[in-house]
């Protein structure tokens, strides 16, 4: 009779890092934010607005990276990573990333931009987990500041759960979904089956923005086939001043 699995524990981080400079753009940060990413020791970060490309930065600022931000972040640490593009301009482009302990096998950027310049994606990674044969499912969202292209954007990804993720399968969707009245859980749970952490440990999802005196809960960790321990919004300290947005981490266990 083979014993059943132990559960396996991973650590997820989500962080929107502002192409990697301070509110306003006064300041670029990112080797600072690459320390603070560190320090969490996550075995997967979700990150949103981060640089692929930006030829006039190179001008600008002596310590820019050469490298697109997502492999400076990732370093010696996270050895596997995938970027999304979203967002194409005259000097570079932006989009989603996903830093990775654990193999990633498969990952697709889905566009769900509606209408107008505001360009949106999703990031989907497949990832290969130590000792289990079903592999974990991760989406990194960053969704639109217009509730109706939210709304929109929510159903495709619905849409998306429901079409190429196994019902059985763990899945982690985390990131920025701008969502200030909090009409995305509703949408998910029904749409999709799956549920914010925090709200399940504290009743509410975090208030993450603005990070300095957080008063809107737009950022969000939602889970399916997992289970979270001690979800947590990281000390103002140094995250105040890396992001407008503040970081959610949290321990999960399939």
């Amino acid at each position: 009779m083979t014993a059943p699995l132990q559960p396996f524990t991973f650590k997820v981080l989500t962080v929107n890092i502002h192409k990697g400079f301070t509110s306003f753009n006064r300041r670029f940060i990112l080797h600072e934010l690459r320390d603070a990413v560190r320090a969490i020791s996550a075995d997967v970060v979700f990150l949103q607005e981060v640089l692929g490309s930006h030829i006039k930065h190179h001008e600008r600022h002596a310590n820019f990276p050469q490298t697109p931000h997502y492999e400076f972040l990732a370093d010696e640490i996270w050895h596997q990573f995938a970027y999304g593009r979203n967002a194409v301009y005259d000097n570079g482009d932006h989009g989603n990333a996903l830093l990775s302990k654990f193999p990633i096998v498969h990952y697709q950027n889905h566009d769900v931009s509606i209408a107008g310049p505001e360009r949106r994606g999703m990031l989907h990674c497949v990832m290969q987990l130590p000792g289990r044969e079903q592999n974990l499912h991760a989406l990194c969202v960053h969704l639109g500041l217009a509730e109706n292209h939210r709304r929109q954007q929510l159903q495709l990804m619905c849409d998306l759960i429901r079409t190429e993720i196994p019902a059985d399968a763990p899945l982690v969707i985390a990131g920025d979904f701008n969502d200030w009245r909090c009409r995305a859980h509703d949408i998910l749970q029904k749409g999709a089956g799956v549920r914010e952490i925090f709200v399940g440990a504290h009743g509410q999802a975090a208030r993450t923005f603005p990070a300095k005196m957080p008063l809107l809960q737009l950022d969000r960790i939602y889970v399916r086939n997992a289970s979270a321990h001690a979800p947590l919004v990281l000390p103002k300290k140094p995250w105040s001043h890396l992001s407008d947005h503040a970081p959610l981490a949290a321990e999960l266990s399939i």
